[in-house]
């Protein structure tokens, strides 16, 4: 074991100090209380309280025990825990977390905020990206604090001095404690730095000080990946921005949504984000030779590359491209001018002849994130599908997601990401997320869900086959507008990764049916995530036919039943729905996805007492769905139950704190049982919270002034490279 030496002990100071209290001495902890409440009157005397008073952090939530401003030197750096944790901090210093607050794809937007309200208003986006600043109160006009902390964003006792979360709010939405690396004999946690001896001698006071049991749940990462633009930010009115946690919450990997339409095990972000690896240096907090990865391996390859972190980009890529987590099926084909669908490409022979004019379907599955394509700041990231028809030779027919000369992307790609826009109906270009008042379209995949994309085009009269159709899904960090926001139009090609692909072959001629392809899910499954997609598009017709093909393949899969079944309560044809889902209910007893729907049917059709029923036998088997909840409080309102009622809404609200029917339903509830204040609040938030009816006016004002990608606004719609004069005179072929 190597021998760990003392360190020396730094002297407070009131901006920056460092400080160690030695252990068993109370007295010391009240000195620093002292020294804490010195340096917070100190900060008042000079801090702009914007929106009110002992406000540290709004319109961001991070909080602190004590609610006063902590010195900045109370969080041992990094490099005071790499001394045992070398693993740890090599992982640390090239992940995302440490370059929170420095990168120009930060700075650059969070800068405007300063310079156009006040730099009151960035304690909104360094409650996360920089909490010590924050809570340091160096957010405010002419601050002496020493910002040496800058460089290293989230460091490790950031993270580690987080004491309890505030429900799933996010905008940092933690309560941290002052630093602490080691706790007394009782447990009481001692500030500061300790010298490695004690940490040797007492490892477990160690542990107890700065671990929690909520730091590994998907929770304590909503605290920062949950966001949501609040009225003292954009002086309108609440709008969400992202919502990972969330996503992940109604994914199959939370076990707490009985909707999903694939069953799947228990997963966690951490589990994902922070795999095990085996270790390579000294690290004593490694299990058997294993370490929780503190790379945070996500989507991030832009700020690896930009500072030269080669192997932090590389792990990044690697991890993009595992081939786990998308599915990309070359589904079906159609020709022009007639009603049959060649499905699935495969299993079904078809004949095909030049100068046919073609449609593609392209099926992509979001078959196992954690959480949507793309999960967060979608304006940003860029993600797309790259379709090509190639001939024989290699001549390019059709290509459709392509990058220009100048690295902009084909403005007709079909991409997975949104555009917000401001009153004006311009889209917000430079992360100005204050302005945002609507969003024109949002392409995203939500987790377990799959997008139909249509592609047409003209196989030419001399075309030499055969045909090599291929579509990639292609990711960039970041869009290439905003790079050229942030560095100048004079900068490298960020790098492009291919996240997934499939490729087909088409003969000219006879296309006989072949074997199943390992690469491809089984047909039933192929059709399932065509009728997703189709009910995703409002196409419900397809997608009832898409779900028939389900049960005939796999007419012991009761999902394929309940999929026809809520297929037709989207279409509101309620008594249809009834008979999928009982044949559901026949194959799987219980099943509370069949049940949940069942339950929607016998309310529309009167039957109270059943409905309640379903409900409630839902709730029991998955007592934190959110919609299960919600639906349950509806009935229990309708039958005249309001104690009840009230009872699920606050679950809701425990559950999802931003839910706008618990909000409108307890400002009722409330109201009648005589609890005013409540009422009141619950009421102003849901006045906040709710759709402003005159926000799709601004997408509409975008819409119209970018007629090259409003169709991406449009659920249904294709990509085509064939002209209209052609397409009219084409005729059958």
């Amino acid at each position: 074991m190597r021998v760990l030496t003392g360190r020396k002990v730094l002297v407070p100071v009131l901006l920056a100090g460092s400080f160690y209290i030695p252990l068993n001495k109370s007295q010391a902890q009240s000195d620093l209380s002292a020294e804490r409440k010195e340096y917070a009157a100190k900060i008042r005397d000079s801090y702009n309280f914007l929106f009110g008073k002992d406000k540290l952090s709004t319109p961001g939530n991070a909080s602190v025990e004590g609610n006063e401003f902590i010195q900045p030197g109370a969080f041992p750096p990094a490099t005071y825990c790499a001394h045992c944790h070398e693993q740890a901090y090599s992982d640390w210093r090239q992940a995302l977390h440490s370059n929170s607050f420095r990168t120009p794809f930060y700075r650059t937007s969070v800068n405007i905020l300063p310079r156009t309200k006040g730099i009151e208003f960035t304690r909104h986006c360094d409650s996360c990206h920089n909490p010590v600043g924050v809570l340091a109160g160096a957010m405010t006009p002419n601050s002496q604090v020493d910002r040496q902390f800058d460089s290293d964003g989230l460091t490790c006792m950031t993270c580690h001095s987080v004491q309890r979360l505030k429900s799933t709010e996010g905008n940092g939405g933690f309560v941290m404690g002052v630093p602490a690396v080691m706790t007394d004999e009782n447990g009481n946690r001692i500030p500061g730095e300790a010298p490695y001896e004690e940490i040797m001698k007492y490892p477990e006071r160690h542990s107890k000080a700065v671990m929690k049991d909520f730091y590994r749940t998907p929770e304590f990462c909503a605290a920062c990946h949950k966001a949501n633009l609040p009225n003292p930010l954009n002086d309108y009115k609440f709008i969400r921005a992202f919502t990972v946690y969330d996503e992940w919450q109604n994914s199959k990997f939370s076990k707490r949504n009985p909707l999903t339409f694939y069953s799947g095990d228990f997963t966690t972000c951490q589990n994902c984000h922070m795999m095990r690896k085996p270790v390579v240096l000294q690290d004593y907090g490694a299990k058997k030779g294993t370490f929780a990865s503190h790379r945070w391996l996500a989507g991030n390859t832009a700020v690896p590359y930009y500072y030269g972190f080669d192997e932090q980009l590389q792990k990044t890529i690697e991890f993009l491209q595992s081939g786990m987590y998308l599915k990309v099926d070359l589904f079906a084909i159609k020709k022009r001018n007639s009603e049959k669908t060649i499905a699935p490409l495969g299993s079904t022979p078809f004949e095909l002849s030049a100068n046919e004019t073609v449609q593609t379907m392209v099926v992509i599955q979001n078959k196992n994130i954690g959480h949507s394509l793309i999960p967060e700041v979608r304006d940003l990231y860029e993600a797309w599908v790259e379709f090509t028809v190639k001939e024989g030779d290699g001549t390019e027919i059709y290509h459709s997601g392509f990058l220009k000369p100048d690295g902009m992307l084909d403005e007709r790609a079909h991409s997975f990401t949104n555009r917000p826009v401001n009153v004006a109906g311009e889209f917000v270009d430079n992360h100005k997320v204050w302005t945002i008042h609507s969003v024109a379209y949002d392409n995203t995949i939500q987790a377990g869900r799959s997008a139909l994309i249509r592609y047409e085009f003209r196989i030419p009269a001399a075309a030499k086959g055969p045909l090599t159709v291929t579509a990639r899904v292609n990711y960039r960090h970041l869009r290439q507008s905003y790079l050229n926001n942030v560095l100048g139009k004079d900068h490298p090609a960020y790098p492009v990764v291919e996240l997934a692909s499939r490729s087909r072959v088409l003969q000219l001629g006879s296309n006989p049916s072949a074997a199943p392809d390992p690469q491809d899910n089984p047909d039933w499954m192929r059709w399932n995530n065509l009728g997703i997609a189709y009910l995703d598009q409002l196409q419900y017709t397809d997608a009832i036919q898409a779900f028939g093909e389900v049960v005939k393949l796999r007419p012991d899969y009761a999902d394929g039943y309940t999929n026809i079944g809520l297929t037709n309560i989207a279409w509101e044809k309620y008594g249809s729905a009834r008979q999928g889902l009982e044949k559901a209910l026949a194959l799987s007893p219980g099943n509370a996805r069949a049940l949940y729907y069942l339950a929607l049917v016998e309310r529309r059709e009167g039957n109270c007492e059943a409905e309640i029923a379903d409900l409630q036998k839902v709730v029991e088997q998955y007592p934190l769905s959110r919609d299960a909840r919600r639906e349950l409080g509806i009935s229990y309102y309708q039958q005249h139950k309001p104690e009840e009622a009230r009872q699920q809404f606050e679950a809701l609200q425990a559950i999802d704190p931003d839910d706008i029917a618990a909000h409108y339903n307890l400002a009722i509830l409330y109201g009648r049982m005589g609890m005013k204040e409540k009422a009141s609040e619950q009421a102003a938030l849901f006045a906040t919270k709710k759709i402003d009816p005159g926000a799709p006016t601004y997408s509409l004002d975008f819409l119209r002034r970018h007629p090259e990608i409003s169709t991406e606004s449009v659920p249904w719609h294709l990509h085509t490279d064939v002209s209209p004069d052609f397409a009219a005179n084409s005729g059958p072929h």
